[in-house]
């Protein structure tokens, strides 16, 4: 099959600064694209990198669509190098797309269709004090689960905000604690057993879920035995960036919470047949991404989530509304 090609660039504003232990996040760049088959049908895609976090750059994606013809077909689709996974999502979520015959103008979608129930959700918090004036709001928007940065201030101060919140939010949360990397050795173990006191603390039921990414990817074996020497669970996020270091940390024994962001990880037949044959503990993430990718990604938390758990897609917080300005990318391709 041939297919007529399009992309365009776009950049969003966050409303409010993104602040991890990888730094401060003020803009979101990606690229929309487009596929017109033979028959007239239309898939829509994207991608969006995030470099820091173990995809390719945004240069190395207008890259490689720029150096493309006007007319594609699948065997470039598939044959996209490991080396640009955004790129792999964008293009397979477009052929994907139309492949199932969805033709709709994507902003004419309801938006129940592209954020179910927010009682599925993560909702993400802000670092620091701000997550307790904030978590409040987003209960009231429906959200039972939380995911808070730490390893972004002095551990100190972040474990007294964290005894505020444990003790503000109410009993039925589960809260989600993500380094991205930060801790040391000994402030991964200190986290880890202050919730592991707190799970055996009956005044205190809110659930504590994971440990999101304690150590840097290169201390992967430190991270096994954390997982191994406290009741507290630990998820993998940096560490499996992509479908390989997914399937590395899988063949090394990881066999804990696996955190997927769809849109940098790679090949989605190629994520189906791994999480099917492998049957992963799975959460579903964004990286915050346009409703464009983002139904792609929850389509495939859909299908290949297995226990459950809420994911991480409560980020409409940090943007302005984007109806509009998608629109006029869409009109404009």
């Amino acid at each position: 099959m041939r297919y007529q090609f399009k992309f365009r660039l776009y950049r969003r504003k966050f409303g409010r600064s993104l602040t991890t232990n990888h730094g401060n996040w003020d803009i979101r760049e990606g690229i929309i694209l487009r596929l017109t088959d033979e028959t007239l049908r239309v898939g829509w895609g994207e991608i969006a990198p995030i470099s820091w976090f173990g995809s390719e750059t945004l240069e190395q994606a207008l890259d490689f669509c720029r150096q493309l013809p006007a007319e594609i077909t699948d065997e470039i689709i598939f044959s996209i190098p490991d080396e640009l996974p955004a790129c792999q999502f964008g293009f397979e979520s477009a052929w994907e797309w139309r492949n199932r015959g969805n033709e709709e103008n994507i902003i004419t979608l309801n938006s129940s269709l592209l954020t179910p129930n927010s009682l599925f959700y993560s909702a993400l918090l802000p670092a620091g004090e701000a997550a307790l004036n904030q978590w409040e709001t987003l209960w009231q928007q429906g959200y039972r689960t939380f995911k808070w940065k730490i390893g972004v201030d002095a551990i100190a101060d972040e474990l007294e905000i964290f005894e505020s919140l444990i003790h503000t939010l109410p009993a039925s949360t589960k809260l989600r604690l993500d380094a991205n990397g930060g801790l040391s050795y000994e402030e991964a173990n200190l986290w880890l057993w202050t919730c592991d006191n707190l799970k055996a603390n009956a005044e205190i039921p809110l659930e504590i879920e994971f440990l999101e990414q304690p150590l840097p990817i290169e201390q992967f074996q430190e991270m096994l035995e954390l997982s191994m020497s406290y009741k507290t669970a630990i998820a993998l996020d940096e560490s499996i960036a992509t479908l390989g270091q997914l399937a590395a940390c899988h063949q090394q024994g990881w066999r804990g919470i696996f955190v997927i962001k769809p849109g940098i990880v790679g090949s989605p037949s190629r994520l189906r047949k791994f999480c099917q044959q492998h049957k992963i503990d799975t959460v579903f993430s964004s990286v915050f991404e346009t409703a464009i990718a983002r139904l792609a990604a929850l389509q495939l938390a859909a299908e290949l989530s297995r226990n459950n758990r809420a994911v991480g897609f409560g980020i409409d917080h940090f943007f302005e509304q984007e109806e509009t300005w998608l629109q006029c990318l869409w009109n404009d391709l």
